[in-house]
């Protein structure tokens, strides 16, 4: 029997969703675990500590997989351990790929970020107005340490060097079969590519008018999924639901489509492409059928950058303009 793949699994600063992923495969799993020795996968799974990992020697570890964004100073250093564990590291689900959700904080300041979390919530009592501080004394005697929160929110391959992405939030687990599959056997892209099946969302989703060899028309109409329910049975875009099928990764197998909702973009940008939130306003936009329905847009989002940024602010254009470094 050929030895097994000494294989890793790091949460960085996200919710675990992507772990969950990839236990979703269920027997799959257990097949591929004849394949694969986890000699580390914390915080969520093993009762490992960072220090095991630390003593690891580098280049130990020949598979791993991070998710989650660089949030803080735990992160940072975690990652680049890992990395540094680690012969081939991939980029797992839009947190770490992209930045995701927590990196629209980026469009406001730390003290905006901080008030809102500790002082301004409905549920919040806290009315000294305490934040959580990286350092602390406590009765005199007991030194205590928090993370400390980076200036900004960063992808992995934004601090260290990354093997291959995988895109989703969380990524769907029919296509991690796939993917570690692929790893497991060697079957891989070159180096930096993203393990994707190449096709947008578009072209899985059964409404795609083209399968019913239907014309693609003009939008002449804007509409939030609040204002009513969609038709089930046709495109969502053509019906004036704003949707980045067309320049998203189909490996999600079109499931927010499958139950009306538009695509926000989780899957990631296709191969090729630098900017999502750039290239989905491209793609809306000569959708549109004229001037009116493009202020319609306009006055319905009136944030458009996390409108189209939602998952991939720190990937962007916008997000490049600083690097990440601890604050307190």
């Amino acid at each position: 029997m050929a030895e097994k793949i000494k294989f890793a699994f790091l949460l960085a600063g996200g919710c675990a969703g992507c772990e969950m992923a990839l236990v979703d495969l269920s027997e799959k799993l257990v097949d591929a675990l004849e394949h694969l020795e986890v000699v580390f996968w914390a915080p969520t799974v093993a009762d490992v500590k960072y220090k095991d990992l630390e003593a690891m020697p580098d280049g130990f570890i020949d598979l791993a997989f991070v998710d989650g964004m660089i949030r803080n100073s735990e992160n940072e250093h975690m990652v680049k351990v890992l990395r540094a564990k680690s012969k081939v590291l991939v980029a797992f689900g839009a947190c770490a790929t992209l930045g995701g959700i927590a990196a629209l904080g980026d469009l406001h300041t730390k003290a905006e970020l901080f008030d809102q979390a500790y002082k301004h919530t409905f549920s919040t009592d806290n009315p000294e107005g305490v934040w959580p501080q990286p350092q602390c004394l406590f009765e005199g005697k007991y030194d205590l340490t928090l993370p400390s929160f980076t200036s900004r929110c960063a992808t992995i391959d934004q601090l260290v060097d990354v093997d291959y992405y995988v895109g989703g939030c969380p990524p769907h687990h029919d296509f991690v079969a796939a993917a570690v599959t692929a790893i497991v056997t060697g079957n891989l892209p070159p180096k930096g590519s993203w393990l994707t099946s190449g096709k947008a969302v578009c072209d899985v989703c059964k409404r795609n008018p083209a399968l019913s060899d239907q014309q693609r028309l003009p939008v002449g109409e804007v509409i939030r999924t609040v204002e009513g329910r969609p038709d089930e049975t046709k495109c969502l875009l053509q019906q004036g639901y704003v949707c980045f099928g067309p320049v998203t990764q189909g490996d999600c197998n079109a499931s927010c489509l499958n139950v009306n909702i538009p695509c926000r973009g989780c899957g990631g940008p296709m191969p090729g492409v630098n900017d999502f939130g750039a290239r989905s306003v491209t793609a809306i936009a000569s959708s549109l059928k004229d001037d009116a329905t493009a202020e319609k847009l306009v006055n319905k989002y009136n944030d458009m950058a996390k409108l189209v940024y939602r998952y991939s602010f720190s990937a962007g254009t916008l997000g490049k303009k600083q690097r990440p470094g601890s604050q307190a």
